[in-house]
């Protein structure tokens, strides 16, 4: 014990507590900034784990996992490096849904993410239960851990997932764990609670785990990744994939319902044994049964787990039924006739805490120094739970080095929709990033994350120099050959022919490319056809990214122009500063709703108060009055 102590003498900048996405984002991002920092785990052998499907990115999500590259954090590299698969969904729309997907392998994305972290420098690890937090006239002063050891720290990040209380259920049977095989946490809730801050719970599922060796694929659709796959990280630390593991496609049928309705009055979620909410856009394929009774079959996605093991995830089937109902529901499966289990589905309930108790940096509103990210805020998914420990990490850094704290807003990324839908709104089931949530989906591209948040990471110390002199050489090149379409002439001569093989309008004059370019149906791969386009490309050495790059602002810079400028003129609400601490209960003209609201969620703009559930444009006008506006 007393080895412990002397070990734990110093006093840490920052103190991490989980090793899933948010505490593996959050303590990379304080080390990097120079924050003395310490990561407390359960278990050191599974830092990053998915305990989910083994993927990362997605709608929406992919675009997240880019900002969090371009402002210096680890999820895009270790996407890149632990890669089985690369998709970019969604290519047969407008850029802003483009979004990048990675098949990942499970156990070498752990092991990356591992190794990343043992090699950034000011961090150090702990294997260990965190039961408690120190808290002193209201600042956070260190933790606790179960062997009763106390560690002092400046700040402390909790990323708990689903271990606060977690709850599994299979059937009828139920056992304390925050994920399988692992114990769950207990002692912070009660304390929390003791403190003042509201907590509910929570419910994930997740499918039955299979021998990919017992199924038959020659029944199901083979999903191969793209012809020409890209990456998630904007720097060449990484190849693209050469090879690649296909994913399958299969179906549910009448019967597989039949027989897992079978099983419904032992299902915890239909018996009211669990009351928690689970996440509406992933159910469980009994919530699917129940609630789609008008379909007959329902997609499963049959993805591997990795490069050379045979374990399968069989994603669209997140179950918690008795085993023996999904076993026998899954061998009528199409391909599943003979299939093994590695190991059942089960659900998850645990505890949470509602993010309208954390101000915009994370930072929690009664508790200086203490910062919550991911699952305990109430969000579902790898890339939320990142993005939000990155955050953290990077306010918490900031807070102890006394400087201004770092915020995104809505306009400027993803996460910055992500954060501010947390505070402002809360949740009441778990949260889910979508394309659809962001009012600047255009100006929110996947491609140009680099261009909006590099400089911003940079200036925190935590994006590299090679980093953003390698997206200023993006900017400048695909600034200039965007000038290159507006300065050079065509003749009609040579675009007819082009046009022609696109079915498009001929010209009868000479005109900029520029013009001929912004066509709907003509792409970079027409204007290639041009010599004078295709010299420039190979004399300045063009890569993929400023093609695509180029292209996107020839033919969307109207769009973008225009958004852009509706983004500014929201922004000079979120000018507008609310005072702390403001008293909303003497605006008697305002509805009783609207001043409840704002009393307990105490926004800090006019902007931030406006998108508040309950408030109106109405309540919002006599506000602004009140402030003499």
């Amino acid at each position: 014990m007393e080895q412990l102590e002397i070990m734990f003498n110093e006093v840490y900048d920052v103190i991490v507590v989980g090793a899933g996405h948010a505490g593996s984002e959050a303590a990379a991002a304080a080390a990097n900034m120079g924050s003395k920092t310490l990561l407390i785990t359960m278990n050191l052998q599974n830092i990053a784990q998915m305990s989910c499907n083994p993927a990362m990115g997605g709608i929406a999500k992919g675009q997240i996992v880019r900002e969090i590259d371009a402002l210096g954090g680890y999820s895009g590299i270790v996407s890149d490096t632990s890669a089985i698969q690369f998709k970019m969904l969604n290519k047969s729309k407008g850029p802003a849904m483009w979004s990048p997907r990675v098949q990942s392998d499970r156990m070498r994305f752990a092991e990356d993410w591992r190794l990343l972290l043992e090699q950034t420098p000011n961090l150090d690890f702990y294997q260990e239960m965190v039961s408690g937090l120190i808290v002193d006239n209201g600042k956070i002063v260190g933790v606790k851990t179960s062997l009763g050891i106390e560690v002092k720290a400046k700040a402390v990040v909790l990323t708990n997932g689903t271990f606060l209380n977690g709850l599994i259920h299979i059937g009828d049977k139920n056992f304390g764990g925050g994920r399988a095989g692992e114990k769950a946490a207990t002692g912070i809730t009660e304390q929390l609670i003791d403190l003042g801050f509201e907590s509910g719970r929570m419910k994930t599922g997740t499918p039955p785990r299979v021998d990919g060796r017992s199924l038959d694929y020659s029944k199901m659709t083979e999903q191969p990744g793209d012809l020409n796959p890209e990456k998630f990280s904007y720097l060449d630390i990484t190849k693209s994939l050469e090879n690649q593991r296909s994913c399958y496609m299969t179906y549910t049928s009448e019967l597989v319902h039949d027989l897992l309705r079978e099983g419904f009055d032992r299902s915890p979620m239909f018996n009211g044994r669990i009351k928690s909410l689970g996440p509406r856009y992933c159910p469980s394929i009994e919530d699917k049964i129940n609630r789609f009774a008008d379909k007959d079959r329902h997609q499963l996605f049959v993805e591997p787990e990795g490069w050379n093991t045979v374990e399968v995830y069989v994603n669209g089937f997140s179950t918690s039924l008795p085993e023996d109902v999904q076993f026998k529901a899954m061998r009528s499966v199409v391909g599943f006739e003979n299939v093994k289990f590695f190991r059942p589905g089960y659900a998850i309930e645990y505890d949470y805490f509602p993010p309208t108790q954390l101000q915009h940096t994370l930072e929690t509103k009664l508790v200086d120094g203490l910062y919550f990210a991911g699952q305990i805020n109430g969000t579902t998914g790898y890339e939320e739970a990142a993005s939000q420990g990155l955050m953290a990490g990077i306010n918490a850094a900031l807070k102890v080095q006394e400087k201004e704290p770092f915020i995104l807003q809505r306009n400027e990324a993803y996460i910055g929709v992500l954060v501010d839908d947390l505070i402002t709104k809360g949740t009441e089931e778990p949260y889910r990033m979508f394309t659809s949530r962001a009012e600047y989906r255009t100006l929110l591209r996947q491609d140009n994350a680099d261009l909006r948040l590099t400089p911003r990471g940079y200036k925190l110390g935590l994006a590299s120099e090679k980093r953003l002199r390698r997206m200023e050489e993006k900017h400048g090149a695909s600034e200039k050959f965007v000038q290159f379409f507006k300065d050079t002439s065509v003749t009609a001569n040579e675009a007819n022919p082009v046009l022609e093989s696109k079915n498009s309008a001929k010209v009868k004059q000479q005109g900029k490319m520029f013009k001929l370019f912004s066509r709907p149906n003509i792409n970079m791969a027409d204007m290639r056809k041009f010599e004078s386009v295709e010299d420039y490309i190979q004399k300045q050495k063009l890569d993929r990214e400023v093609l695509e790059q180029t292209e996107i602002q020839v033919k969307y810079s109207g769009y973008i122009a225009k958004e852009k400028n509706n983004a500014d003129k929201l922004n000079r609400l979120e000018n507008i500063k609310i005072p702390t601490n403001f008293d909303y209960s003497k605006l008697k003209s305002m509805s009783l709703e609207a001043r409840e609201k704002l009393n307990k969620i105490q926004p800090i703009t006019i902007s931030q108060a406006s998108r508040i559930s309950g408030v109106s444009p109405a309540d919002i006008s006599v506000l602004l009055v009140y402030m003499g506006r």
